[in-house]
């Protein structure tokens, strides 16, 4: 999704003009979103370089690199693998079909299209990106935070009567050194009631 307004980005693929004019404003006309085109799947491969769609929209049947192999060199870049793609074809045979999904497809719509079909698609492949994206968010969110967290593990030498603890160096630290050496914790000091009441006795 564009980060600012959270606008979904459409690729359309199409070594056609009229195809890509005719896909581009019922899009343009139905949904809220940015749109950018390529007439081949060199210029696709180019345009993905420069910017990252939410969805590409793409015709099989194109001069030079047909849609399969531009999926397929999609799918096998670690930047561009997890954006769904819908395959655009007048094909309707099942083995053509399911050539697209074995290329890496996420959908397949058989030319001519309804537009309520083709809309309806890719609504609901953007619904699942946008899923996506907010999941690998929320796991990216888990590992930094894991990754800060720093465990304790064996046995920790302390002493019985000061409650210092022997370091790696040997060398005898204070509690709160030895954590913050040791973790990312951070302290907030304060007293509790029994040094309360000694404290106080001590005043007297």
């Amino acid at each position: 999704m564009n980060e600012k307004s959270k606008i979904p980005i459409i690729l359309v693929v199409d070594d056609t003009p009229q195809n890509l004019q005719l896909i581009g404003g019922l899009l343009n006309g139905a949904l809220a979103c940015d749109l950018c085109f390529a007439t081949s799947g060199a210029e696709a491969l180019e345009t993905l370089e420069n910017m990252i769609p939410d969805l590409i929209l793409l015709d099989v049947n194109m001069s030079g690199m047909n849609g399969f192999d531009c999926c397929r060199a999609i799918k096998q870049n670690p930047d561009w693998r997890d954006i769904p793609v819908i395959f655009l074809t007048a094909q309707r045979e099942s083995d053509f079909i399911v050539r697209g999904f074995e290329a890496g497809g996420s959908d397949y719509v058989v030319k001519p299209f309804e537009s309520s079909e083709l809309l309806a698609r890719v609504r609901l492949q953007l619904e699942l990106k946008l899923k996506q994206d907010e999941l690998k968010r929320r796991n990216d969110e888990l590992e930094a935070a894991i990754g800060r967290i720093k465990h304790l593990e064996g046995i920790i030498p302390i002493c019985m009567y000061c409650k210092k603890i022997r370091g790696d160096d040997s060398s005898w630290q204070q509690l709160e050194r030895y954590i913050s050496e040791h973790s990312d914790a951070l302290f907030s000091h304060g007293i509790c009631p029994d040094c309360f009441r000694v404290k106080m006795n001590n005043l007297k």
